[in-house]
């Protein structure tokens, strides 16, 4: 069949059209990356961001009525507990740094819950594990969350409690309508924890909404978190581990074969502690020490320094190369040093100075090493910051580990239970090895940078084991990269798993780079000729917020994650 040279014209330019959609967003840009999903967010008086646009309202109202940022956080959080149950709430732990304008200096709050003073580990070989169940009583660990607001709140905040809670427990009774993503989640998790036969999910999360889970878009309420919050505003953090609320929790744990008790509870403190920096490449970068994994995104930056990214492209294949070794290096140390240092002598000082730095850097060839790099789980989180009019920011994270949860839904307080306790190590004599009275390893890490000794920018990426590289791929963006704040959270992302993990186990092989679409295939066939291995997986890219100080212009940016429900806001 002959074809006229005007038709193959046109069977010509829809193929190159084609292509170049292809390779093109389904965005138009004018200004900025092309991958930029929109511009930042830009105020003068007060940023708030968070991972649900009802919590970043509710945070930017605190501060349009008086409150500071920490007021607003608060107030954020709480609301966030309500409207994302499947990746945080009042059941789970909370780590934050704070920046204080007055004293012009960062404050860090480790508020994560211990385990319980009963369990022992001859407890777990007497039962023949060797490894905690990732859900049911035995993984949870004290919830540390309630606590961690009111030491905030006695250190910084400016609010009555009973005012910063109040939007949460009006939403919690009135209802709000459930986001794509979070219904989306809470359609598969709920149902999964009520096929495990787990108690009082339904009354929790199902009858208290008319007998129907709901969907995307329909009204979603909890009395009982309504009523349990109102306990909190009324009573202080003495009504969540002392009162009431604590006896129904031990005793529900107690009945389902667990250990943790109404001592553990009464027992419990947050601790503020001091944040630990490199400087990577005149700014520095700030994190929490262990039990927290942190500082593995301190250790991948002082490696990654010493390369000259000015001479390598975003995205390219020496890039990821470099970046995979340098995680798996850092990921090593991960798995042998990080826990409760309150248990574990970690060497801090040493992990983090130059020396050892070239030292690790110094195992980084042309193809990819063999290293105990480590994965422990791409459980759900959430992340928020904000700062205020006076220059005070807060960078918070807040999670019940592994989505919802343990499964351990108290009877009639509107939560689920964390399992962080699966985290720790049932092999004797390592760093993260079970005891009575400990912080688990923790996955959840909150960040800051400041430049000059000035507040730079507040930010983190949520995500279990992807947090660190998460970090880092930020700091490079915005570093190396000269991207924005809306830029950099943008970018096509990657991460690496497979090896040594702090819970004990480990493998051998190279591991595995997951990268997300937005990577090239000239990228994926450069690292497959350096002997990596290459996956493609859904979700395990995190959820990244922040705000950034324009010290100049004395402006707030504000950015928020692409791949979920989030709201940037200022005003």
């Amino acid at each position: 069949m002959k074809i006229s040279k005007s038709k193959l014209t046109e069977n010509l330019l829809l193929v190159v059209g084609l292509v170049l959609c292809l390779g093109l967003n389904a965005q138009d840009r004018i200004t900025g990356e092309s991958f930029a999903t929109r511009s930042e967010v830009l105020g003068q008086n007060g940023m708030v961001a968070t991972s649900h646009p009802i919590a970043t309202q509710i945070g930017l109202d605190v501060l349009k009525n008086g409150g500071n940022a920490i007021d607003a956080a608060i107030a954020a959080n709480a609301a966030l507990g309500l409207m994302e149950p499947t990746g945080c709430g009042i059941g789970g732990d909370l780590f934050a740094i704070v920046w204080d304008a007055k004293s012009q200096q960062l404050y860090g709050l480790n508020a994560s819950g211990r385990s319980p003073q009963d369990l022992t580990l001859d407890y777990f070989e007497e039962q023949g594990m060797d490894k905690i169940p990732s859900l049911g009583p035995l993984p949870v660990s004290v919830p540390g969350a309630v606590d961690g607001w009111f030491e905030l709140h006695k250190k910084f905040g400016t609010k009555p409690m009973t005012e910063i809670l109040a939007p949460a427990i009006d939403y919690a009774e009135k209802g709000f309508p459930l986001t794509e993503l979070i219904a989306w989640y809470m359609q598969r998790s709920v149902p999964y924890y009520q096929s495990q036969g787990f108690p009082n999910i339904e009354d929790t999360y199902i009858t208290q909404n008319g007998g129907k889970l709901p969907n995307e878009g329909e009204i979603y309420k909890n009395p009982y978190l309504a009523e349990t919050y109102k306990k909190i505003a009324n009573g202080g953090r003495d009504a969540f581990y002392k009162g009431e609320i604590a006896e129904v929790i031990a005793k529900f744990i107690k009945e389902q074969g667990g250990f943790l008790s109404t001592k553990d509870l009464a027992a419990h403190r947050s601790e503020w502690v001091e944040p630990v920096s490199i400087n990577y490449r005149g700014y520095d970068v700030w994190e929490l020490p262990p039990n927290g994994q942190g500082i593995a995104a301190l250790q991948m930056l002082q490696i990654l320094k010493g390369y000259d990214f000015s001479n390598i492209e975003f995205g390219s294949a020496e890039h990821l190369h470099l970046f995979t070794e340098a995680k798996k290096l850092a990921f090593e140390d991960r798995a042998k040093y990080y826990a409760d240092m309150d248990f574990f002598d970690v060497p801090l000082e040493e992990l983090l100075s130059d020396a050892y730095a070239e030292k690790r850097r110094a195992q980084i060839g042309e193809r990819a090493g063999r290293y105990n790099a480590g994965e422990i789980s791409a459980g759900e989180t959430i992340y928020m910051t904000a700062a205020d009019k006076d220059g005070n920011m807060i960078s918070l994270i807040q999670s019940n580990y592994r989505g919802m949860g343990s499964g351990m839904a108290p009877p009639k307080l509107g939560f689920m239970l964390q399992d962080r306790g699966e985290l720790f190590s049932l092999k004797k004599e390592q760093a993260n090895t079970y005891e009575p009275g400990k912080r688990p390893f923790h996955t959840i890490i909150p960040a800051f940078i400041t430049k000059d000794g000035k507040p730079f920018v507040s930010f983190g990426v949520m995500g279990g084991d992807f947090q660190p590289m998460g970090h880092t791929q930020i700091v490079m963006n915005l570093v190396d990269f000269n991207m924005n704040l809306q830029e950099a959270g943008d970018a096509p992302r990657w991460d690496h798993t497979g090896g040594a993990t702090p819970m004990g186990r480990t493998t051998t092989n190279t591991g595995t780079i997951r990268t997300e679409s937005g990577i090239s295939y000239e990228t994926i066939r450069g690292l497959l000729d350096r002997g990596h291995r290459i996956g493609t997986v859904r979700g395990v890219y995190g959820g990244y917020q922040a705000i950034l100080w324009d010290d100049e212009n004395k402006v707030y940016h504000g950015a928020s994650e692409s791949r979920k429900d989030g709201q940037a806001a200022g005003y």
